[in-house]
């Protein structure tokens, strides 16, 4: 019995060092194939015989992702954008879908003078029970909670998804982490499994 607890274990601990690998894989031969297939018919119809070789449609998209990026520094295709936004916005399943994932995304991404992003952690009650969570917001007049309220807006995500809740805190109720906000969101998203960039112990 011990030694099939044993091969469980190491079985279990392959798994979550090959899985992950696994996914990230899959998901840039996926966008590999999928912008070789789109973008390299197009550059084949455009192109003269014989001027396509496999892969261009794979560098064009990675091109075109870093010409958009250096468009939306320029105040008119911001504007270009937003417009694009606005209609997306007038569809109500892909508007959720897409406001999540933007938004999610651009936490994650925006640097630390773009705001606070403190890590902390907040009791459930009297409980002892604790949530990790993320301070995304200080001014919160916008909303009609002024400055002598003390709040502040937490993001508090759910492992293995995209997805969470906002809430908004008081001060006194959180008690801040010294842990980098990449390694604690690392830890949220995988339930505790990993931690501190390796596997945690079982």
């Amino acid at each position: 019995m011990i030694y099939f607890k044993r091969i469980k274990k190491i079985i279990l601990t392959g798994l979550i060092a090959v899985l992950p690998i696994t996914a990230t894989l899959y998901l840039l031969v996926w966008l590999m194939t999928t912008a070789e297939k789109v973008l390299g018919g197009v550059l084949k119809f455009i192109f003269p015989e014989g001027w396509y070789w496999p892969g261009m449609g794979f560098v064009a998209g990675l091109a075109m992702i870093f010409v958009v990026g250096l468009m939306m520094e320029n105040f008119f295709a911001r504007k270009v954008m937003q417009w694009v936004e606005s209609l997306i916005y007038r569809v109500p399943l892909i508007k959720s879908i897409y406001r999540s994932v933007r938004d999610f995304l651009t936490f994650l991404s925006r640097g630390k003078e773009k705001g606070p992003r403190q890590v902390v952690t907040m009791e459930v009650g009297q409980t002892g029970i604790k949530l990790v969570g993320f301070v995304t917001r200080h001014d919160l007049t916008f909303l009609g909670a002024g400055s002598d309220d003390e709040r502040v807006a937490v993001y508090f995500p759910l492992s293995y998804q995209i997805g969470g809740y906002t809430a908004l805190v008081p001060l006194s109720a959180l008690q801040p982490l010294d842990v980098p906000l990449e390694k604690a969101m690392q830890f949220v998203m995988t339930a505790g499994i990993i931690e501190a960039g390796r596997q945690k112990d079982s």
